[in-house]
C-alpha cells in the first residue's frame, strides 16, 4: 500500500508495485452490449460449418442466404463502376443515381411515394433497421414485435434503451399478428410497431384483408410509428406483397426498410435503405455520417443496375424457391405430429414441434427445448437448423431451403428419419 492506494501485480491478484486498480476496470463493457444475445442464425452456421470441415456430411439448412450468384447484370455493372473510376466516397444517402431508382421502384412495385430525398442507402437493411430504432426510440418507449421474430429487433429494441414487448403467435394463425392483438398490446408508452412481410423466420404473408386490419387499429393511435421490414418483398409466391405504408394516413409514420440482399442474391454486397418521412431519414443520416458513412460507391452502382435489370432472374430464383418449398413442406407434411404452415413468401418453414418436445432420442437424451431438438439434428443426423428460441417461440424451428434441390431432398430424407427415431410419450 502506498500514499492510501493498493498496487495489484497482473495476473496475481498479489500487492505489487506494477499494476493499480483501475486495470481492474479495463474488460468492463457497455452494460446495454453484455446484455445482447448473439445471433443464434450465426452461431448455428458456424457450428456447421465446423463440423462439416471435421469431414462430417452437414447439410446447412440454418442460414437466411441465397444459393444463386449475383445475376450477371449486377456483377457487370460493378465491374464496369470500378473501371469508370466510381471508387470514391459518395453522398452520405447514397448517390442521387440509386435513391432515384429506388424512389421510381417503390412508387411502381408497392405504391409508395417517396422523393429521393427521403430515402437513405446503407450498409445492408439489418443497417437500416438498426439506425430507424435507434433514432426513433429509446428510454421509456416500448416497442411491439410480433413472435416468431428476426433474431435482432429486440436486440437492436434494448440496445436503443427501449423495451421490446413480443407478442406471440401461432402455428394455426400461420404465425400473423392479428388486430385484437395489436390492440391489446398498445399502451401509452407504445412508440413502434415492428412488421416483416414477407416473414423471416416463417414465411407469411399479411393478406390485404389482414393489413387493413391493423392499420384500422392503428389509425386510433396516431403516435405509433410502423418499421416495415420489406427485404423479401420480391419473394411471394401465391400472395401479393401488401406495403403497410401505402395504406391512407400510414405515409407520415412508417419506415419503409429494403434492399438488395435476398432478391438480388446479393447479400455479400452489403446494400439496403430506409424510406420515410424527411424527418426521420435527417436523423437515420446524422447516425449513418458517424458511425459507416454511405455504403460502397461499388454496390451503389451495381444496385441501380439491379432496379433496372428485367424480371427474369428473379423470376428464376423465385421459381426454384418455390419447387424446393414444395418438396420440404410435402416431406414434413407426411411426418406424424407435425404441423407447418405453407410459406407464403420468403425462403423458410418454421414447424411446430411441440410434439417432440419431452420426447426421447435413441441414446436416452430428452428433448427439452427446441435447441436441444437442433442439437440431435445437427449432431445425430447431420443436418442444421435454428431453434425457435432464437426468434421468441420455443415450439418452432426454422429450416431454410434457400439451398441445392439434392441439398433438399436429402435433408428432407434425415429429417424424417430423424423425428421417427424419437420416443414420444
Amino acid at each position: 500500500m502506498e500514499g492510501g492506494y493498493f498496487f495489484v501485480r497482473a495476473g496475481t491478484g498479489t500487492a505489487g508495485p506494477f499494476l493499480n486498480l483501475s486495470t481492474m476496470t479495463l474488460h468492463r463493457l457497455n452494460t446495454r452490449l453484455e446484455a445482447m444475445k448473439p445471433s443464434a442464425t450465426l452461431a448455428m452456421t458456424a457450428k456447421a460449418l465446423e463440423k462439416k470441415r471435421a469431414g462430417h456430411p452437414v447439410i446447412g439448412l440454418s442460414a437466411g442466404e441465397p444459393d444463386f450468384d449475383t445475376p450477371v447484370e449486377i456483377a457487370d455493372a460493378a465491374v464496369a463502376a470500378i473501371r469508370a473510376g466510381h471508387t470514391h466516397y459518395t453522398n452520405n444517402l447514397g448517390t442521387p443515381e440509386l435513391r432515384a431508382a429506388i424512389s421510381r421502384t417503390l412508387r411502381e412495385t408497392c405504391g409508395l411515394a417517396y422523393a429521393p430525398e427521403e430515402i437513405i442507402c446503407s450498409n445492408g437493411a439489418k443497417q437500416s433497421v438498426a439506425q430507424a430504432i435507434s433514432a426513433l426510440c429509446g428510454p421509456g418507449d416500448e416497442v411491439i414485435i410480433p413472435a416468431p421474430y428476426w433474431v435482432s429487433y429486440p436486440e437492436m429494441v434494448r440496445f436503443a434503451g427501449a423495451e421490446p414487448v413480443i407478442v406471440p403467435t401461432g402455428v394455426d394463425s400461420e404465425y400473423l399478428l392479428d388486430a385484437e392483438q395489436l390492440e391489446q398490446a398498445i399502451t401509452p408508452a407504445t412508440r413502434m410497431l415492428i412488421l416483416c412481410s414477407p416473414s423471416n423466420p416463417t414465411g407469411g404473408v399479411y393478406s390485404r384483408r389482414q393489413m387493413e386490419a391493423l392499420v384500422r387499429v392503428l389509425r386510433n393511435y396516431p403516435d405509433v410509428l410502423v418499421l416495415s421490414d420489406e427485404i423479401y418483398e420480391r419473394i411471394v409466391y401465391d400472395a401479393e406483397h401488401i406495403s403497410v405504408g401505402a395504406f391512407e394516413g400510414m405515409w407520415d409514420r412508417t419506415i419503409t426498410v429494403n434492399g438488395f440482399s435476398k432478391a438480388y442474391a446479393m447479400t455479400g454486397w452489403r446494400l439496403g435503405y430506409m424510406a420515410a418521412p424527411g424527418w426521420m431519414v435527417k436523423a437515420a443520416s446524422k447516425l449513418q455520417s458517424q458511425f459507416t458513412s454511405a455504403p460502397s460507391s461499388i454496390s451503389q452502382m451495381a444496385g441501380v443496375a439491379a432496379l433496372e435489370m428485367g424480371p427474369e432472374p428473379i423470376d428464376r430464383m423465385v421459381a426454384a424457391f418455390r419447387e424446393r418449398r414444395d418438396v420440404l413442406y410435402d416431406a414434413l407434411s407426411s411426418i406424424p405430429g407435425m404441423k407447418c404452415p405453407l410459406p407464403q413468401g420468403a425462403f423458410y418453414l418454421f414447424p411446430d414441434i411441440s410434439t417432440w418436445l419431452g420426447a426421447r432420442t435413441p441414446s436416452g437424451h430428452v428433448i427439452e427445448s427446441s435447441e436441444a431438438l437442433c442439437v440431435y439434428l445437427l449432431d445425430e443426423h447431420d443436418v442444421a437448423l435454428v431453434p425457435g428460441s432464437a426468434f421468441g417461440l420455443e415450439s418452432g424451428i426454422r429450416i431454410s431451403y434457400a439451398a441445392s434441390m439434392d441439398d433438399i431432398k436429402e435433408a428432407a430424407r434425415r429429417l424424417k428419419v430423424a423425428f421417427s427415431s424419437l420416443e414420444t410419450s
